[in-house]
């Protein structure tokens, strides 16, 4: 088999500087937004041509911060508490051999003219800032969307939320257009399953901010067990905020 080599058609920035608290999947924080910057030799109008007339792509693009070992086959889903064993292509694991990304975002609109050629913004982005992208692909609905399918531990998961506290004079700090976001983020519980200690203090670095919170086991009306995060500090550094500004 002959051997290919891939490079990146274009790059995405977004508000996220580090892994943590990037969303497991793509959709699941439709306010999340990023730029596409295209590479150099793609920045022409004719590349995305009609491109307008769908409303959500597919994005493949690259593991930059997860590199596969080279002998792993098994990983710990997070969804899972991660102590159950699932095999690497049965999960959306980001430790992939050949580091490769999937994404469906929202194509919000279109930066026609500037510095840097025609420019996409998309949503509901599961990204890290800088991401290369590999190719971009229009979404179809009559054949990607499959209703009868199923999807395992992750379809059952997918409503998990936790409540989060977030105090007014906290959420002000940040941008108006960001606070709906952080909420969102924080509401998926980016914890780690093995770091889950209660009175820990994470710090969650989003759109030039450090979001600061705790967590905690409560008790709910129906004696339900719940995990609770809550906001205790925000600190602005702006940096990630201006480059996403678009």
């Amino acid at each position: 088999m002959k051997e290919q080599t891939i490079s990146p058609v274009a790059v995405i920035h977004t508000d996220f500087s580090e892994k943590f608290g990037i969303p497991r999947q793509s959709t699941l924080v439709p306010e999340l937004t990023g730029v596409i910057t295209f590479e150099k030799c793609f920045r022409d109008r004719a590349v995305i041509r009609g491109i307008e007339e769908y409303s959500h792509l597919w994005l493949l693009w690259g593991f930059s911060e997860s590199p596969w070992d080279g002998k792993t086959l098994t990983v710990h889903p997070p969804r899972l508490g991660g102590k159950v064993k699932k095999g690497l292509f049965a999960t959306r694991s980001p430790f992939r051999p050949n580091g490769i990304g999937l994404s469906c975002v929202k194509l919000e609109r279109i930066i026609e003219d500037g510095p840097e050629g025609p420019q996409l913004i998309v949503s509901g982005i599961d990204m890290l800032d800088g991401t290369p992208i590999y190719d971009i692909k229009p979404y179809m609905p009559y054949s990607d969307s499959v209703t009868d399918a199923r999807g395992s531990f992750g379809q059952a998961l997918s409503d998990h939320r936790v409540e989060v506290i977030f105090p007014d004079e906290l959420i002000k700090k940040l941008p108006a257009d960001r606070r709906t976001a952080a909420l969102r983020i924080l509401e998926q519980d980016p914890r780690a399953a093995y770091n889950k200690s209660p009175g820990y203090v994470f710090g969650l670095s989003f759109a030039g901010y450090d979001i600061r919170f705790t967590a905690e086991t409560v008790t709910g009306a129906n004696g339900e067990k719940k995990d609770r995060l809550t906001v205790c500090d925000v600190i602005g550094h702006t940096e990630g905020f201006e480059k996403i500004k678009g």
